[in-house]
């Protein structure tokens, strides 16, 4: 059991397995980036001025929680 090449062989082959594992590791990485980068552009592509209807929407929910915030505070309106 005391082979030098068998030792030689198994260090190779670790080292070889090692490389294949950050080979793999490294792609998925870039990979995992490419995809954010690509929703991250996507949604400053969709980022388009909100229209006059949800303009009003926002308003009204404003106003309901100001309302909420006054009867929570005991305030009379």
């Amino acid at each position: 059991m005391q082979d030098p090449y068998l030792y030689i062989t198994l260090a190779a082959t670790s080292l070889v397995g090692l490389a294949i594992i950050a080979a793999a590791g490294l792609r998925g990485w870039n990979g995992w980036l490419e995809l954010k980068r690509a929703e991250l552009g996507r949604r400053f592509e969709e980022a388009a001025p909100p229209s006059a209807s949800a303009r009003i929407e926002v308003a009204d929910l404003k106003e309901r929680i100001r309302k909420l915030e006054a009867i929570a505070a005991g305030v009379d309106l």
